[in-house]
């Protein structure tokens, strides 16, 4: 089941390449060139191949997905660039404190079993002065403003009637509500913090 989904998510998430290659632009303008950075469940891998291709940064993707860490390596490699995919849990990383530079965790954190810890240990991982972006969904955003959203993907007819529906009876129930988040992080230590809405999501920036 669990490749299933995967396969039918990378399909559906690599019509939306041009958003990751925004992304990574944007990431790239803000981090030195020889930065380390993390993508916190990449699935996929499509941010960090798109970043991988403007510099020569050390990018590590963990993913809980072993599926997902197989179609990303497989990608990487298809597309001629370095990138570290490994198998882990947000919230036990595998990594010594201090390592990154940046990291990036983008619609996933509301996945997470244990989400208080995720963002501990995005802390812990990240060096001193390091910044992490969390790019997710809002418990409050409107059907009207997905369906819009998903209008916008380029998929087909049926994909966009199941994305809605997923959309409608799983991720906004996992979604978190800008309270919730904000009550999540000051458990988390980090030193400063800035939540902006942004259409039928947040951007949250941290800073160690």
């Amino acid at each position: 089941m669990e490749g299933m989904v995967a396969k039918w998510y990378t399909t559906n998430t690599g019509k939306s390449l041009d958003e990751f290659a925004k992304l990574a632009r944007r990431v790239a303008g803000q981090v030195a060139p020889s930065a380390r950075v993390l993508d916190v469940a990449p699935g996929p891998g499509y941010f960090c191949i798109e970043l991988a291709k403007l510099g020569d940064y050390s990018i590590t993707g963990l993913d809980i997905s072993h599926t997902f860490v197989n179609i990303a390596n497989k990608k990487a490699v298809e597309a001629g660039v370095r990138v570290d995919f490994r198998q882990g849990s947000a919230s036990s990383m595998p990594f010594a404190d201090d390592t990154f530079d940046f990291l990036v965790c983008r619609a996933a954190f509301k996945n997470f079993g244990q989400p208080v810890q995720a963002l501990k240990e995005m802390r812990r991982v990240l060096k001193p002065g390091g910044r992490g972006l969390i790019i997710d969904l809002r418990k409050d955003a409107s059907m009207e403003s997905i369906n819009h959203e998903v209008d916008g993907m380029g998929l087909s007819p049926i994909n966009k009637l199941f994305t809605k529906l997923t959309f409608r009876t799983m991720l906004l129930h996992s979604a978190y509500t800008e309270e919730q988040f904000r009550y999540m992080l000051s458990q988390a230590s980090f030193g400063s913090v800035d939540i902006r809405v942004e259409g039928i999501g947040f951007e949250i920036s941290m800073t160690k």
